[in-house]
């Protein structure tokens, strides 16, 4: 069921294309995927000259919400799980995150729009994942 109250395709829409664009950017003037992931691992490990554009990257992230907030307030946040949960979840997305060789944002955004079979199939991966995980939560352990 659709919460038409809060439904927003054309902030969706934008948030998305502005995702593409920063990906797009990133990929011509440094030659680098957009993948958060690999972006912030390159930080636990610099090469020299590598650490600028990290850093502005991973900051543009944080900062994105605060600068939103000033000209509308973010949506009520309400999150059903515990705090346990969430950590452990936490570390089963990095986990997968290292076995993937790359997060969503790697694999789903940059690798399928260069279609790269790899990503396809990370991708493709990552959704039966949440799919039976969000059913296995929901129909059996509920």
């Amino acid at each position: 069921m659709i919460d038409f109250d809060h439904f927003t395709p054309w902030m969706s829409l934008a948030g998305g294309m502005l995702i593409g664009l920063a990906a797009t950017l990133l990929m011509l003037l440094h030659g680098r995927v957009a993948g958060i992931s690999g972006i912030l691992g390159g930080l636990l490990r610099p090469s020299p000259g590598d650490t600028a554009w990290r850093v502005l990257f991973l900051l543009g992230l944080v900062l994105a919400p605060l600068v939103w907030t000033a000209l509308r307030p973010l949506p009520a946040l309400h999150i059903d799980s515990g705090k346990g949960a969430l950590m452990l979840a936490g570390l089963l997305v990095g986990i997968g995150t290292r076995y993937g060789a790359g997060c969503t944002s790697g694999h789903g955004v940059c690798g399928m729009a260069r279609l790269s079979p790899r990503s396809i199939v990370a991708t493709c991966t990552f959704l039966v994942a949440g799919f039976v995980t969000v059913w296995l939560v929901r129909h059996v352990l509920a």
